[in-house]
């Protein structure tokens, strides 16, 4: 019995790889290179697992609920969970646009057992990120309400057109929620209205969290530290997988022309979008976007006219969101057998060092650059840079 008590792991061991296993130092006594090796690894794990030919949502109207509760003082994040939470969500909203340039973002806090929104859906990333900064002098205060908060955001997502990617990611930091009714009936709202829902645990796995995943195709997940926290986030930032039941259908899309500021011919006139605007002079000039159909003007794109409900978008915005349909291609990994350079930064490889090589055009690039391609560029420069081969992408 002692000899098999000693062979048992503890449990906390059986769920983590013995990654550090896998270290080795070079001829030079470095590791620089096998944790490269281990990090390229799990970028590749992560391009392969994505599925092809698979329908998406690409008009995304996704709601973050925030919790603002007591528990989120807790400092097991620097310098406490709201101010890391916050600052994690700000880089967040921006590289959502940038991923997503056709879709919108809403905010609601919840705390003291009620829902409050921050922001209204929307395609502005700077008012998102302002109102995030004013979120940090919040106080949190009480207990979160997960009805509420679901409840004020299907308010909302249950009124858009079937078409659209209706989303919900809660931030959840309680280990309780204080709801006023049966939590379930909302969870039903939530299936019906094809709403997926989402949750990001801060503390603990949650039964009703899961739960409220599994009943509507969500992510559940618990951080571990604040890296695995950004990766648990930014997950979200890909469109996800349409629902069987979501109907397709053309959309009308309006290419505003833009009229610059220096027209002499050109009136000042209000932009749509600050009408509403407490600052009276703000919006107020001779340059803007003016929608083809009703001629409203409108400061940035994209923007759904609220004068007539044309969608008003510029032909990078649908460029931009074209890539997650056709996703970049794995490079082939493979060692130099002379010395060359990167085709993209013309840094040096040396003979046997790694490279990685495009199928379509046999460029060579480093580990950096490849990274860089797949996750931020999303088009092969080498291919790009030949006429004859972009125009076969």
């Amino acid at each position: 019995m002692a000899e098999e008590d000693n062979l048992k792991e503890y449990q906390w061991e059986t769920g983590y790889e013995k990654t550090w296993e896998a270290i080795r130092e070079d001829a030079d006594g470095h590791i620089e290179s096998s944790i490269e090796d281990i990090l390229q690894r799990a970028r590749k794990r992560r391009f392969k697992e994505k599925a092809e030919n698979v329908r998406l949502g690409m008009m995304r109207h996704l709601y973050v609920i925030v919790d603002l509760s007591e528990s989120m003082q807790d400092q097991d994040l620097k310098p406490t969970r709201q101010i890391c939470t916050l600052k994690l969500l700000e880089c967040f909203v921006e590289e959502y646009f940038d991923q997503n340039p056709i879709s919108q973002i809403g905010i609601i806090a919840t705390r003291n057992k009620r829902a409050e929104k921050i922001t209204e859906l929307g395609g502005n990333p700077k008012r998102h990120v302002n109102a995030l900064k004013k979120a940090a002098d919040l106080a949190c205060t009480g207990e979160p309400s997960l009805q509420n908060s679901l409840q004020m955001a299907v308010q909302t997502l249950r009124h858009l057109p079937s078409h659209v990617s209706r989303e919900v990611v809660i931030i959840f930091g309680s280990l309780t929620t204080c709801d006023p009714g049966n939590i379930f009936t909302v969870i039903d709202l939530l299936k019906q209205t094809n709403v997926r829902c989402s949750v990001i645990g801060l503390s603990a796995e949650l039964r009703i969290c899961k739960y409220i995943c599994q009943e509507t195709k969500g992510i559940y997940g618990v951080i571990l530290d604040e890296t695995h926290y950004k990766e648990l986030l930014y997950q979200h930032l890909s469109p996800p997988p349409a629902l069987m039941n979501a109907e397709s259908s053309l959309i009308r899309m309006g290419f505003p022309h833009h009229l610059a500021g220096g027209d002499t011919d050109a009136k000042p006139s209000m932009c749509m979008c600050h009408l509403d605007s407490k600052n009276s002079g703000q919006g107020f000039s001779t340059s803007g976007y003016f929608c083809p159909q009703c001629r409203s003007k409108y400061c940035e794109l994209p923007v759904e006219c609220k004068a007539c409900g044309l969608t008003l978008v510029s032909a990078p915005h649908l460029a931009r969101s074209y890539h997650h349909l056709f996703p970049l291609d794995v490079f082939d990994e493979m060692n130099t057998a002379d010395e060359t350079c990167c085709s993209a930064c013309e840094k040096r490889l040396a003979s046997g060092e790694k490279g990685f090589e495009c199928k379509l055009c046999s460029g060579i690039f480093c580990m950096d650059c490849d990274a860089y391609i797949h996750e931020t560029l999303h088009v092969c420069p080498s291919c790009a840079s030949s006429s004859k081969l972009f125009q076969q992408m």
